[in-house]
């Protein structure tokens, strides 16, 4: 078997209708027309025989294997192809070989197109670095994740990020129509579907070419009694995709974006948006887990001492799922998520280690003498614990004490907001320090 992919071989009777439909030219490429119009980036780049190593980010369907091949074809150059699943570094260091002695032996780039490259660990993503940047290959990676999280930062900056989208209902309904009048198997048995059946189709493809021609050749199988017409009608279409493939993808970008809103409709105590973009999440089969810790460390950031019991619940729901498991565990997150978003909010232990931790960038640490550990006559003799005022010998166990290094004498990184429980702490604190404003 071939380590690298140099084309399509083989009957193409035999391949699935999303592999007969990928067009070999620009020209016959739907959807992303910001970038292969004329003027786009895709077409300029070709027109000029310009390449560069870029980055194809878009959700799965929308066309980042089929634009590889296209630029390889239409600008006269091989290409390359490795998935990152099944590749490890051994090699891509043998597709950079090939690059560098085919530009040396016919004086032309090679493409090296890499597959779900936000697969690929940092050594991998490493060992194209030097190749990228001495122009031995091009590279075109394809990903469905943020290439900000996945990409190193070192191999991003070579390349040009081209955010792809989902292809819009009318990019759909133009392929299917195109695979219906030129294929020639679905030629020949001379397939129709009814409006509702389109509608359908494009409604379940959710943007997503290849789910689209999937479903089409599933349900011309189903429809087709041995002779022609095929007529397809709403039924072919649901039998054929079961139940709409939802959009929500648990390690793609749009996962992001939901759990973002899921975080953004707790902290402004919204229970109601809370549960709808946790429910979201549970019906795209997120991790019930990353699920509860997100909520944990909200508990902690996002109510913190305004209501402290949340931090317990939150951690009991954690280990709570851990026991349950699906379906049950979806009423402990539930509940959990409607608590947190109902509960006053503060963020004041957050933003008290952030100050801390900024101060200790800035200022430098120490620790006071007074406050030292003395454990031998030495350390005693130098200071370490001299004068130390122990709060249990005092009224009220308190005694007014100096605990910061001279360089930060007086800051205050604590500062207790008004709502719920954190108000008492705060009364506390000024009848023991004083005025926060002091």
């Amino acid at each position: 078997m071939e380590l690298f992919e140099k084309g399509n071989q083989g009957d193409s009777k035999l391949k699935p209708l999303a592999e007969r439909m990928r067009p070999a030219r620009l020209n016959g490429f739907i959807g992303q027309e910001h970038m292969v119009s004329s003027g786009g980036i895709i077409q300029t780049m070709i027109d000029r025989r310009n390449l560069r190593s870029v980055i194809l980010w878009g959700p799965p369907g929308s066309g980042k294997t089929t634009l590889a091949h296209i630029i390889a074809r239409e600008s006269g150059v091989e290409i390359l192809c490795l998935n990152a699943i099944s590749s490890g570094v051994q090699d891509v260091r043998k597709a950079i070989e090939q690059g560098r002695a085919h530009g040396q032996f016919h004086g032309k780039q090679m493409i090296l197109f890499i597959d779900e490259i936000h697969r690929f660990n940092k050594s991998q993503q490493d060992s194209l670095l030097h190749a990228v940047e001495t122009g031995d290959i091009v590279l075109v990676g394809a990903t469905t994740e943020n290439p900000s999280f996945e990409v190193n930062s070192p191999l991003l900056s070579r390349c040009q990020v081209l955010q792809l989208k989902g292809l819009e209902d009318d990019n759909i309904h133009t392929l299917i129509q195109k695979a219906i009048t030129e294929d020639d198997i679905l030629k020949s048995k001379e397939v129709k579907l009814s409006g509702d059946a389109s509608h359908s189709l494009i409604h379940r493809a959710n943007g997503d070419a290849r789910v689209a021609l999937n479903i089409l050749e599933t349900a011309v199988e189903i429809g087709f009694s041995g002779k022609s017409p095929v007529n397809l009608e709403v039924e072919h279409i649901q039998e054929a995709a079961q139940r709409r493939i939802p959009l929500y993808d648990k390690k793609g970008e749009y996962h992001y974006d939901v759990i973002s809103a899921f975080i953004k409709s707790l902290r402004g105590s919204d229970p109601s948006a809370a549960v709808y973009y946790m429910a979201v999440m549970l019906d795209g089969g997120e991790d019930i887990e990353f699920i509860a810790r997100r909520m944990v460390i909200l508990a902690s950031e996002d109510v913190g001492n305004a209501d402290p019991q949340a931090l317990i619940l939150a951690t009991s729901c954690l280990t709570a799922i851990q026991n349950i498991g699906m379906p049950e565990a979806r009423i402990i997150l539930s509940q959990t998520a409607c608590y947190l978003a109902a509960a006053p909010k503060s963020n004041a232990s957050y933003l008290a280690i952030k100050e801390a931790l900024k101060a200790v960038k800035e200022k430098g640490s120490d620790v006071p003498l007074h406050l030292r550990n003395a454990p031998t006559k030495l350390m005693k003799e130098l200071g370490y614990g001299k004068n130390y005022q122990y709060p249990h010998d005092f009224e009220n166990h308190f005694v007014r004490e100096e605990y910061l290094p001279d360089g930060i004498k007086g800051l205050r990184f604590y500062n207790p907001s008004n709502q719920g429980q954190e108000k008492d702490i705060g009364m506390r604190l000024r009848e023991l320090w004083g005025s926060f404003d002091e």
